[in-house]
């Protein structure tokens, strides 16, 4: 498969990318005006990373693209960091087992990841339309925009539906808002299985997901599928001094209406690190960080 086809992000962030470089004035003032008065997205590939054995969670691939005229949008449909507890039904029959059966037959292999079906990603966001549902055409082992291989369903053909169990975070990238000094985490998960996803707010930036252990937490599932935001303070909110396998870090939990909780927090395994594609100017080969952490192209 290659690297880049008509179905990724990428293409689709390099296409819009070379267009607006084409566009006259009154073109890009249409696209702000779409974009300043709150029209829909129109339907897109979302792609998704998933992890989990036990619970399966999915995650969308941000990315940033160009900002309208006004400066209060990102253009790109992938403006998001959605994080959804899902399943997978295939003619009436739960399939999300033939995930989690591949996932455990393969221990080495650190990336899975869904192709939906085109949909509205925002109407994911729980405020809203709280789509319950959505179409997959495929999950990989590995990474779909890189070679992955397909088990469930058929590359480019809506075959099984993702069913949203829940919501475990949502949110829009602001232009204007402001993006945290300290490394900063979203932790979720269910049981033993914990997982921190970085908080990602405004190019340059980083999409990170790994899986960590937390003794002695105290918080309860239901506080787990919140999508609970986690501060580093002795770390800067870097690529290079993120979270890593086998580190130890110290955290502070922020609950709401309550003191921040200290955290000991142990990185079991990174599964997912990307960092070109969310730079001011989106890179799609592998950086160095992004070589040297076992994510090459």
């Amino acid at each position: 498969m290659n690297k880049i086809d008509v179905h990724t992000r990428r293409n689709f962030i390099k296409t819009s990318l070379a267009a607006t470089a084409g566009l006259s004035l009154l073109d890009l003032n249409a696209k702000a005006d779409t974009l300043s008065f709150g029209f829909e997205d129109a339907p897109a590939t979302h792609n998704m990373m998933i992890v989990g054995e036990k619970t399966v969670y999915i995650s969308h691939l941000p990315m940033f693209d160009d900002v309208n005229a006004e400066g209060t949008e990102f253009t790109s449909p992938h403006r998001r960091q959605v994080i959804i507890e899902a399943t997978f039904m295939q003619q009436g029959r739960d399939v999300t087992s033939k995930y989690s059966s591949n996932r455990q037959s393969n221990p080495d292999e650190k990336m899975y990841t869904l192709e939906p079906a085109k949909f509205v990603l925002g109407r994911v966001d729980p405020k809203g339309t709280a789509l319950k549902k959505f179409r997959g055409n495929a999950v990989f082992r590995g990474h779909l925009e890189r070679g992955g291989e397909v088990f469930i369903g058929k590359q480019g053909v809506a075959s099984f539906d993702v069913i949203v169990k829940k919501v475990v975070h949502f949110h829009k990238f602001d232009p204007k808002g402001t993006k945290p000094a300290q490394l900063e985490y979203l932790l979720f998960g269910k049981g033993p299985e914990l997982f921190m996803a970085h908080f990602i707010t405004k190019p340059d930036d980083f999409d990170q997901i790994v899986s960590v252990k937390i003794p002695g937490h105290g918080l309860s599932d239901l506080q787990l599928g919140k999508g609970l935001h986690v501060v580093f303070a002795d770390r800067e909110n870097t690529a290079l001094t993120r979270m890593k396998e086998k580190q130890i870090g110290s955290g502070m939990l922020q609950l709401p209406g309550v003191p921040s909780k200290k955290l000991t927090v142990e990185v079991a395994r990174e599964f997912y690190f990307e960092e070109g594609e969310l730079a001011t100017n989106a890179v799609f080969e592998a950086t160095e960080e992004e070589k040297n952490s076992g994510f090459p192209e």
